[in-house]
């Protein structure tokens, strides 16, 4: 079932999620149903906030034709080398991450602010240690557009935006676009 993603401008958007306590059927069906919103969507990541539901779960799955020709292909995974396609797609609950790294400049879009794309920089790497839904964890260690991923969904499930990590300069840039959005939301 297609979930609606909610737009700028919702306050849904800005909360803190909650951890989640228990690996339900309804949550494996809300992950079931965000997937399917992703593909449909066209989205690489989504984020339960992104549809109405503040809790810590977030499903990211990268296209083989981006992870091509990226410097990461192969990803860390439980202490070893693996490929990033081998745990894709993600579902995970409860994410720690810690972004490390130099920062590096990117064109970002959301799924949650249409049609508005703009440059963040955030580290290049991530470790992260993600509790997949059969109860078992998973712990990474990635750079490329998997750790950008990792690092702008759980920023949703912390009330954050990518378009709060632009620069001042693309701010004032911004802003008009912004508050048309959220009047159409």
């Amino acid at each position: 079932m297609l979930l609606n993603v909610k737009q700028y401008g919702d306050s849904v958007l800005r909360a803190v999620s909650a951890p989640v306590e228990h690996i339900t059927d309804d949550l494996k069906n809300l992950v079931e149903n965000m997937i399917e919103t992703m593909y449909a969507t066209e989205g690489i990541g989504l984020a339960a906030p992104q549809v109405g539901v503040n809790i810590r779960l977030v499903v990211i799955d990268i296209p083989e034709d981006e992870e091509e020709g990226s410097e990461q292909e192969m990803i860390m995974v439980n202490g070893e080398e693996k490929p990033m396609r081998s745990i894709m797609p993600l579902a995970f609950i409860n994410p720690e991450i810690e972004p490390y790294g130099k920062q590096e400049l990117f064109t970002e879009g959301c799924l949650s602010v249409r049609g508005i794309r703009a440059n963040v920089s955030r580290p290049d790497h991530v470790r992260a240690r993600l509790t997949l839904l059969d109860g078992s964890v998973l712990e990474l260690d990635c750079g490329g557009l998997l750790a950008r991923c990792l690092q702008h969904e759980c920023d949703h499930l912390d009330g954050f935006l990518f378009v709060d990590r632009v620069s001042s300069a693309a701010k004032i840039t911004l802003a008009k676009k912004l508050k048309k959005l959220a009047a159409t939301r």
